[in-house]
């Protein structure tokens, strides 16, 4: 069905009709359907959707590890075109390229103000009631019925009210895919190495987990000027695009002893860490390879109760340090131009970073796929046939 306008009321903004892929009930498959999209209201803006970058955090949502208000349009790594802006706004305007943020900056609380904005208190409130900034949400079921948004972006549709603090200008000459993928996993792996580990040219770094953050963490890697850089993974293929974007070694953990190896490579162990995946047992051999005074940096999800234990004496008498990393650290009206920039430069080969495209239809078969270990980052292109 082509997107329309449908017939409102007198004076009301009349609400969009929009393909979406809707999450009913964690454990079930997404099912692409019509519903509804009101107009934005103050301080939001209407994008029409060009590419979704397909996350894992996604597919946590959807096996139920981490909830949300549901029904809900998913999909929070995105990338289109402003049509229309609600009254006020004043960042963007209508005809500018953006990249969706699934952490806005409310701009006053005190993590927004001090240069945290990944820690937003009001960009957790629109998380956990599933609507924008003021809790509310721009969707509905064509029957009436409530239907909520993911993280404030729900980017697997072929538009999407947003607030206007949750999108950043996208440059002339980036790529739809590659401009999608920069908003979650490029910042969350690159921003993980510039941001939380910090300094580190000439020092040992291994990413736990080549998916496309891990990836990322990567090229991130690479750019920061570490030596060695160790990619881990059980998957060939991974590893072998973690070598063409920077990583100097892989371990392939389905077929070696990762710790042996690791001692093998470092023998007197990791300055840094990355940990992309979210499994208790892979943060566990992570922590046991650092050296005396070594980092680790956790950046992947899991269910809330999952727990990490490491032994105490090692934190103590050795200094060890464990850093959570969301969002890659990151401030993104200043990071992601950066990055777009390193981009256009040669610097960070993000176009290699994605993988296999797919229309909304098949965003199924992309969400499988991630979960059998595709390579690279699959992204859905919402106008495709």
């Amino acid at each position: 069905m082509t997107d329309r306008n449908s017939l409102g009321g007198p004076g009301t903004p009349a609400p969009r009709t929009v393909r979406a892929a809707v999450l009913r009930r964690a454990g079930e498959p997404l099912g692409v359907e019509d519903v509804l999209l009101d107009a934005p209201l103050a301080g939001e803006v209407l994008v029409r959707i060009d590419a979704a970058g397909v996350c894992h955090t996604d597919l946590h949502y959807m096996a139920g590890d981490l909830s949300s208000r549901l029904p809900a349009v998913i999909g929070h790594e995105g990338t289109g075109v402003v049509e229309a802006v609600g009254e006020g706004v004043t960042l963007v305007a209508a005809g500018q390229r953006v990249c969706l943020l699934w952490r806005p900056r409310c701009g006053e609380c005190r993590y927004c103000v001090t240069g945290a904005p990944a820690m937003c208190e009001r960009a957790a409130v629109q998380a956990a009631y599933g609507g924008l900034l003021d809790g509310t949400s721009r969707l509905r079921l064509p029957d009436g019925g409530a239907l909520h948004h993911l993280m404030g972006a729900s980017c697997f549709a072929r538009y999407a009210v947003v607030s206007e603090r949750a999108v950043v200008a996208v440059p002339d000459g980036v790529p739809a895919e590659v401009a999608a993928v920069a908003g979650c996993a490029v910042i969350t792996g690159v921003g993980a190495v510039l941001n939380a580990v910090g300094g580190c040219a000439g020092a040992s770094l291994a990413v736990f987990g080549a998916g496309g953050v891990g990836l990322s963490a990567v090229m991130g890697a690479r750019l920061a000027g570490a030596f060695p850089v160790i990619a881990v993974d059980v998957v060939a293929e991974r590893l072998d695009t973690a070598v063409e974007l920077g990583a100097t070694h892989v371990v392939d953990a389905s077929r070696r002893d990762v710790a042996a190896e690791l001692r093998r490579l470092v023998p007197g162990g990791l300055d840094h860490a990355i940990e992309a995946i979210g499994r208790p047992d892979v943060l566990a051999i992570a922590f046991d390879a650092l050296r005396p005074r070594g980092q680790l940096v956790p950046i992947g999800l899991s269910r809330p109760d999952t727990a990490l234990s490491v032994p105490l004496n090692q934190v103590v008498q050795h200094e060890k340090r464990i850093v959570g990393s969301l969002y890659g650290s990151s401030n993104p009206v200043v990071d992601l131009p950066r990055l777009f920039a390193l981009h256009a430069a040669g610097r960070l080969p993000l176009d290699r970073l994605v993988g296999r495209t797919y229309p909304l239809e098949q965003i199924n078969d992309a969400c499988d796929d991630l979960g059998r270990g595709a390579v690279g980052r699959g992204v859905v292109l919402p106008w495709a046939a």
